[in-house]
């Protein structure tokens, strides 16, 4: 079983920066891949951003490449999203999920996931 707890969510002007962070527990964390979603009011959960167990691949959706990167520290159990460049379209809720089949991450069919953190809100004002 796997926990996961997202935080750094909050208000920022447009062009600005956050990070937001995954925290995870349990055992079988730093096998997993880690996907970041959003779900914007109104709209359907969206695929942002996945990272392997190891770190070595990556993956972004095309609205957010190269504004947004992924990474991760598995001594901590912690996966980052540093999102820079930020855009009033960005605002959702956004959450970390994962899941032990890298596959699943990559689909970006937020359906498949195993685990699932809470969310945190992110604001992105004009």
């Amino acid at each position: 079983q796997v926990q996961l707890v997202e935080s750094g969510g909050g208000l920022v002007q447009a062009g600005g920066s956050l990070r937001l962070s995954c925290a995870a527990s349990g055992r079988t964390f730093s096998s997993c891949g880690v996907g970041w979603f959003r779900q914007a009011p109104g709209k359907d959960r969206e695929f942002v951003a996945a990272i392997s167990w190891s770190g070595s691949s990556t993956r972004y959706a095309g609205s957010v490449k190269g504004r947004f990167t992924i990474s991760r520290d598995n001594a901590k159990n912690t996966v980052y999203l540093q999102m820079d460049g930020l855009k009033p379209e960005d605002t959702a809720v956004y959450y970390c999920a994962a899941d032990l089949q890298w596959s699943t991450v990559v689909s970006g069919n937020p359906s498949a996931m195993d685990y699932w953190g809470k969310g945190t809100l992110v604001t992105v004002s004009s």
